[in-house]
């Protein structure tokens, strides 16, 4: 009669017995939310910036990680009012893209769309302006130098080992949320959330992964 808790013991053995042969535990698994890339241009009549984003669906801050899908989110700030805007970029099936919606809280456009892959390096984007068409191309922030989400990821949990071994019991029972941030230079975010809902933010360097800065809430 015991014998069919016998596989629930292993697989609850499985991880422990992987940890003490030396195999390192892959807290990737648990990001839900990930922003990879940010590309821009600017002209004279607005500032352009399409993010690569990988986010759970549903989404929620609840410590649970699940499946994520791929979106290109775009920022349209314009220098001065227009009626109608509408943005189209560029992918390797052809072209996607469609009308963007005014943001009151951010005072721009906005525009997010399913996509299968994201753009590298550069992208070629059309922006339907005031009736008339502008063609830029948008550009990468990430350099050589800037790690790699999963590094950034590292580092955050080597800043808080502590933290991250009271979380994993046999498996990690958290969730991530990873962003790439541009303001004056490249940035990491990365946000540790528990199952209780409380979120350690943390400010990475892009580069070397010092932490900048820290802060604890509870969502």
């Amino acid at each position: 009669m015991k014998k069919p808790f016998i596989p629930l013991f292993l697989a609850l053995l499985f991880p422990l017995f992987l940890s003490g042969c030396g195999k390192q535990y892959d807290y990737t698994a648990h990001i839900s939310e990930l922003r990879s890339d940010i590309f821009r241009a600017e002209t004279d009549e607005f500032s352009v910036t399409l993010s690569c984003v990988s986010r759970e669906y549903p989404y929620a801050a609840d410590g649970v990680a699940c499946p994520r899908s791929d979106v290109v989110e775009i920022s349209l700030v314009p220098a001065s009012a227009v009626d109608e805007v509408s943005v189209y970029f560029k992918t390797e099936t052809g072209e996607q893209g469609g009308e963007m919606s005014f943001r009151n809280a951010f005072a721009d456009y906005f525009f997010s769309e399913s996509v299968s892959a994201f753009p590298q390096s550069t992208v070629s984007m059309r922006v339907i302006w005031g009736g008339e068409t502008r063609e830029v191309t948008a550009t990468s922030v990430r350099t050589e130098e800037t790690l790699k989400p999963d590094e950034a990821l590292e580092k955050a949990i080597t800043a808080e080992k502590e933290r991250i071994e009271r979380m994993t019991n046999g498996a990690f029972l958290g969730e991530f949320h990873v962003r790439l941030l541009r303001r004056d230079k490249n940035y990491y975010y990365v946000g540790i959330i528990d199952r209780d809902g409380e979120t350690l933010s943390l400010l990475l360097d892009s580069i070397s992964g010092e932490v900048l800065a820290r802060r604890d809430t509870r969502v």
